[in-house]
């Protein structure tokens, strides 16, 4: 068997377009590769904070984020994500510039939910910033016309001084998870007919299995989706069809 080089690591399924941040990144969250059972290769862009952007939506950001895709690519990926959600603004621009799957944001999931659920069902979507949120994320992830409730984390005192402003480098996780089942609740409150949660901020994914538990809803994240198309890369342990 002739086994083919050219690459410098192999074996590494996902790799991930990282911005700049300091914060606790626990388990559960796409930058802790120790609750991933496969290994996933990082490359931070310099300089991409995440208020350059999400508050900014700086356009000198996005040759430097095709820059790393490609970088990823030459390595060995054999898909490559991102660690924020608002990158659903390049994901068909870094897509066009290299050959293997491009998934940026969670939000891509929500056609995908919306289709799971009834005509009156409704998809919740948990943002960093609801306010910078705008259509071109939305079109940049294929949502369209789908039924959807947005709720944004910016007016939570830690959330916004820590993870938006970068004003501090440590998290106090059991006033992070409060501050998100207040968001959500309120979103419920006002909308009951909410079917699944989508959660964009990847920040957000380490609760996932405590908001399900609490809202008895399917939850939806980055780092459920990263595991779901490791899977599509690999099919480790499932039999190989014979004939």
């Amino acid at each position: 068997m002739m086994l083919r080089g050219g690459q410098n690591y192999y074996g590494i399924p996902i790799g991930v377009l990282s911005l700049e941040s300091r914060f606790p990144k626990p388990l559960g969250h796409i930058k802790n590769p120790a609750g991933f059972n496969f290994p996933l290769l990082y490359k931070t862009v310099q300089g991409a904070t995440i208020d350059r952007l999400i508050r900014q939506r700086d356009p000198a950001l996005l040759q430097p984020f095709i820059d790393a895709a490609r970088e990823l690519e030459r390595e060995g990926v054999r898909a490559i994500t991102g660690s924020c959600g608002f990158l659903a603004l390049h994901q068909q621009d870094i897509a066009a510039a290299v050959s293997v799957p491009v998934f940026l944001s969670s939000l891509i999931q929500v056609p995908l939910v919306s289709r799971m659920l009834g005509p009156q069902r409704r998809v919740g979507v948990i943002v960093a910033n609801s306010e910078a949120l705008s259509e071109d994320h939305l079109r940049g992830a294929g949502i369209g016309a789908e039924p959807v409730a947005i709720a944004g984390m910016q007016h939570q005192p830690q959330f916004r001084d820590v993870i938006l402003q970068g004003n501090g480098q440590d998290l106090d996780m059991t006033l992070f998870e409060a501050e998100l089942t207040g968001v959500i609740s309120t979103l419920l409150e006002r909308h009951p007919e909410i079917g699944a949660l989508v959660l964009e901020c990847t920040d957000l994914s380490c609760f996932s299995q405590r908001l399900q538990a609490r809202f008895a809803l399917p939850v939806f994240d980055l780092s459920s989706l990263t595991r779901m198309v490791a899977s599509t890369l690999t099919h480790a342990g499932q039999p190989a069809w014979r004939p």
